[in-house]
């Protein structure tokens, strides 16, 4: 079946029911199960052969010989895109849940993000990924430029959050000369330390970035590129230590599920939840702007993620984009209500951050 194509009405039922079967029992399902339980206002050949055809098409497949059928990766995609309605009743429900839990976090920022990230998880039965917001206010609170035996210098830094950052920095032309003449360049180093730290002290990423040689002053003139550098050094060694880790919640809930019964599954996907976190950062943050993005199964580009689904969406600071939260469990997920969960908590907490 073409992707663009559009399924007939009756096979959009058919498909709906046999996707609404599965997600409840886990079990495939049987043309008889459908005509039985669900009011198709077809015949029962009508959905024996509809059924057939949707497996031709791709959507459903048999496990096995004589067994029901089941929905495919792309029979999910297909009724995400085509058949599901969004539940206003239940989005309303949700708002209000999230609002008044919000209300009740009048702790800190972090205490607000466990708190929303426990939530979506009790809420939904999965597994709930929130990161924390990108520091981009941090601020310089200490550099020191240390010479090495290699004739190189190291940029130790250190922000307000007292995080650490080093990097190996070449020296400019005349400091290389001495070194290369056996001077003892520690002094100098130090004073250009001082200097460097009584200028950049307290100032934050964004005007780092922006921060030219000239802006320092003129006594340090002959080293301007070198200066430009520290700053440049600064800016990225605290952008990157900034990445903060990802919360994860709701993890025993989504291993109950009988998708997560082998031991060698569930050991990758909680090896990349705990430590491939960049990995899991580069996923959740790779969403369409203002609104909710749904990766099903192979879409998903991390190998212990591809029998699991992701929906995920951004939140936001005002305009900027914040962090990132998601919703993680098997392909056999109930997409209205994880939709509605992540963008409502998205939208929450986006307003919540965006009033202080």
């Amino acid at each position: 079946m073409s992707k663009t194509m559009r399924l007939k009405e009756r096979h959009q039922n058919i498909l709906s029911a046999t996707i609404h079967k599965y997600v409840a029992t886990a079990e495939p399902v049987s043309s008889k199960t459908l005509v039985n339980e669900y009011n198709l206002t077809v015949s029962s050949a009508t959905v024996r052969n509809a059924m057939g055809w949707l497996e031709k098409a791709g959507l459903l497949y048999q496990p096995h010989t004589s067994a029901g059928r089941i929905p495919s990766d792309w029979g999910y995609r297909t009724y995400v895109d085509q058949i599901m309605l969004p539940d206003r009743a239940l989005r309303e429900q949700l708002d209000q849940l999230l609002s008044q839990a919000i209300k009740e976090e009048v702790g800190s920022l972090e205490a607000l993000l466990y708190g929303v990230a426990q939530l979506l998880a009790t809420l939904s039965g999965y597994i709930a990924l929130i990161t924390f917001p990108q520091q981009q206010t941090s601020y310089l609170r200490h550099l020191q430029l240390v010479p090495l035996e290699n004739r190189r210098i190291m940029l130790i830094i250190i922000t307000d959050s007292y995080q650490t950052q080093s990097g190996l920095i070449d020296p400019p032309r005349r400091i290389t000369e001495k070194l290369e003449a056996g001077e003892d360049i520690e002094q100098e180093l130090d004073l250009l330390s001082n200097f460097l730290n009584q200028k950049l002290q307290g100032r934050s990423l964004s005007e780092l970035a922006t921060l030219k040689a000239r802006d320092l002053e003129q006594e340090w003139k002959q080293d301007g590129e070198f200066l430009e550098e520290i700053c440049q050094q600064v800016l990225q060694r605290c952008q990157s230590g900034a990445s903060s880790q990802i919360l994860v919640r709701g993890i025993s809930q989504v291993l109950q599920q009988p998708e997560f019964s082998q031991l060698q599954q569930v050991q990758t996907l909680l090896h990349l939840l705990e430590a491939e976190q960049d990995q899991l950062r580069s996923v959740i943050c790779n969403v369409v702007e203002g609104g909710v993005t749904v990766k099903i199964g192979s879409e998903n580009p991390l190998e212990p993620m591809q029998t699991c689904s992701l929906v995920s969406a951004n939140y936001y600071q005002g305009e900027s984009p914040a962090g990132s939260l998601g919703l993680v469990g098997p392909t056999r997920m109930l997409y209205e209500n994880a939709i509605a969960l992540v963008e409502v908590a998205a939208d929450t907490l986006s307003q919540s951050l965006s009033q202080g």
